[in-house]
């Protein structure tokens, strides 16, 4: 079994702050969810969405890179100095960038029995107490929505159903869950709702099974602030040469929140703007901001 990887990198010594007030000086957390569809590759995009949006935490899916050669170094020159990741080879990787302190929830499966660094979760401490990160990539499960002709479909709804009985086994509280979750649940995250019925990422199979997990201890935070009907997508192909035009977009990345701490939502953005950077990823980042 794969190990997971945990970096703390040294911090400049700094005076204790004074004494805070409990609402008053809440800090208001900013993370950011991102498929970058490669670290290393798009790295100085991370750099730029640091720059520009200076979140605290940053959670990042499909790394492709061997814990090995993570750019641990890299990453907390940016400011991460708090890094878990999970990774291997060309495909897959996840990985919790932070300013704020990590420590890594040891109990989590091994969904499916398999070693594919799917997801890892830890707990971040703020100044409220710690709340706790998932961050998943769920399989996509390739092009033929028929278990019984695609293994790769039946391990995709087999690993949201594993997930639904271990989050209803393990009630999630104080808990964010996100990452490029491979399903569009909703009417209205996709560009047609007809034409993608039998299309994998909103096929019913798909739909019902995540909205079981969402319900397993969540709310669907971005849609709780921007409800149906309205678009919204986070992922648009590369085979649309102008992606904006066509608009063929789906929303795969998610921001669930357990119900202690919906009430802390300040706001999410979809960064869409990073769909036009230098050789982008195909899904966008996702930013929330929590007072916590």
């Amino acid at each position: 079994m794969l190990d997971i990887l945990y970096i703390a990198m040294s911090e400049h010594s700094h005076k204790t702050p004074p004494p805070k007030s409990p609402l008053k000086d809440r800090h208001c957390m900013r993370l950011i969810t991102w498929n970058m569809n490669s670290l290393r590759l798009r790295l100085p995009l991370l750099q730029r969405l640091a720059e520009e949006h200076s979140p605290d935490v940053i959670c990042v899916q499909e790394t492709k890179v061997p814990d090995p050669l993570f750019p641990k170094e890299a990453l907390a020159e940016l400011g991460f100095t708090h890094q878990l990741y999970k990774g291997m080879k060309s495909y897959n990787g996840v990985a919790i960038l932070s300013r704020l302190p990590l420590r890594l929830r040891e109990d989590t499966p091994r969904w499916c029995e398999r070693d594919d660094c799917r997801h890892v979760a830890a707990f971040v401490e703020t100044e409220s107490g710690p709340v706790q990160i998932h961050n998943f990539y769920v399989p996509a499960g390739g092009d033929i929505p028929d278990p019984d002709e695609n293994d790769k479909f039946a391990h995709k709804l087999s690993f949201v159903d594993e997930a639904t009985q271990w989050f209803r086994q393990h009630p999630p509280t104080r808990s964010i869950l996100v990452g490029d979750l491979n399903i569009a649940p909703f009417e209205n995250d996709v560009w047609s709702h007809k034409q993608l019925l039998k299309i994998v990422s909103h096929t019913p199979a798909e739909t019902s099974r995540l909205q079981d997990w969402c319900h397993a201890g969540f709310q669907d935070a971005m849609r709780h602030q921007t409800p149906e009907p309205e678009k919204l997508y986070t992922w648009w192909s590369y085979r649309n040469r102008d992606w904006k035009k066509s608009n063929r977009g789906r929303r795969l990345d998610h921001i669930w929140l357990t119900a202690d701490i919906l009430p802390c939502l300040q706001n999410i953005t979809v960064l869409k703007e990073a769909r036009d950077w230098e050789r982008p990823s195909d899904h966008v980042p996702v930013m929330a901001d929590i007072l916590l």
